[in-house]
């Protein structure tokens, strides 16, 4: 195999490959990436056999070949060389060697045969369709925080994407949870999504997938089945796993009910919680807001290390409340809202509070409150 690519092509390419592999592999093959050269094209495949990627750029092929070589190796010598070389990449399968040359550098790394390279088995997919970029980009974006990181309830430890229904019309919808908070994030329902299973895509994937939805120009081809998902762009196809387990009624958590409507000014009140939660040594300490009419003060107190409060006028004309939350949590989910206004919903002290941005009831967000 031999062929010339461009610096940048190759760098865009090896750097989302080596991003999906393990740093720490048993298997050896796992640490490589896959370089296959034919026609005009080179292509560069990675997995760590529950994603699998495959990027393919513009490339001048003199001899079609394959092999793999150390996707971590490889990225850290493209990154190095200078902007606008050309790189000639050239395997010896005898000897068991990759060749790397750009102007005046020469690398020689050691390669695997690519027969041993595990190649995810192709399935059939359910459902088929296209969404824009910034479409998935949004409803990844906004419901990605809410993650659970808690192993023993694996089958939080993603966004669940799914068909559902949100005023009498058909949405695509992911939500996240980890029980402390909630996500809930809708789109229109693009065509030929309508018989698509619901499927749990894993937390790692969602930070992959991401590096896709740069382009607001482009648009993303989704393939479900009841065990995979994929996304491709002409470029770039991504394969994973889905998370084998049931997502949880997450209906049941959102409250219907809540009545004591605060509306804030999302930047300001972010900063807020922000600069009071700043006393707290622990990033969990609870932000108390106590809300009298159209007023809000948010207070900290840590006996170990001081105590702060800010007032911040808001439109409130319910009676008395004082609630508390993870200032943690409440930064996560003022961040989310994207125009100027965030509405929380509360009912009492101890019951989940509801957040949305102004009217819009495409992105709801619940997040439950702490004693103080």
């Amino acid at each position: 195999m031999k062929f010339s690519i461009e610096r940048a092509a190759l760098l865009k390419a090896v750097s989302q490959a080596q991003s999906v592999v393990e740093r720490r592999n048993t298997i050896p093959i796992l640490a490589n990436v896959l370089i296959e050269a034919e026609g005009s094209d080179a292509s560069f495949r990675a997995t760590d056999l529950d994603i699998e990627v495959v990027d393919k750029a513009p490339a001048q092929v003199e001899r079609a070949g394959a092999t793999t070589v150390s996707a971590t190796t490889l990225h850290e010598i493209v990154r190095k060389l200078p902007d606008g070389a050309l790189i000639t990449l050239t395997s010896d399968s005898a000897a068991g060697r990759l060749t790397v040359e750009a102007g005046r550098s020469n690398f020689s790394l050691a390669t695997l045969p690519r027969e041993d390279f595990p190649v995810m088995a192709t399935s059939e997919y359910q459902s088929n369709f296209k969404a824009p970029a910034p479409v998935l980009r949004r409803l990844f974006d906004k419901s990605k925080f809410a993650i659970s990181t808690e192993e023993t309830r694996y089958y939080l430890n993603g966004v669940y994407m799914h068909i559902s229904e949100s005023e009498g019309s058909k949405v695509l919808r992911c939500v996240a949870t980890d029980g402390h908070r909630l996500a809930r994030i809708d789109a229109p329902m693009p065509d030929g999504a309508a018989d698509m299973p619901g499927v749990i895509v894993p937390r790692k994937t969602v930070g992959e997938l991401r590096k896709l939805l740069d382009d607001d120009e482009m648009e993303i081809a989704v393939s479900v089945s009841e065990t995979k998902i994929r996304f491709a762009t002409p470029d770039i196809t991504l394969t994973s796993k889905v998370i084998d387990g049931t997502f949880p009624d997450y209906t049941r958590v959102i409250p219907q009910g809540n009545t004591r409507k605060m509306e804030v000014d999302a930047s300001d009140f972010a900063r807020a919680v922000d600069r009071v939660a700043t006393v707290s040594s622990e990033r969990s300490r609870a932000v108390k807001l106590q809300l009298d009419e159209d007023r809000l003060v948010l207070s900290v107190n840590a006996p170990d290390s001081g105590a702060a409060e800010e007032e911040l006028v808001v439109a409130y004309a319910d009676e008395r409340l004082e609630i508390g939350f993870n200032a943690k949590y409440l930064l996560e989910i003022a961040s989310q809202v994207d125009r100027e206004n965030a509405v929380f919903l509360f009912n009492s002290s101890g019951d989940p509070t509801l957040m949305r941005e102004g009217n819009d009831m495409s992105a709801v967000y619940v997040v439950m409150p702490m004693r103080v």
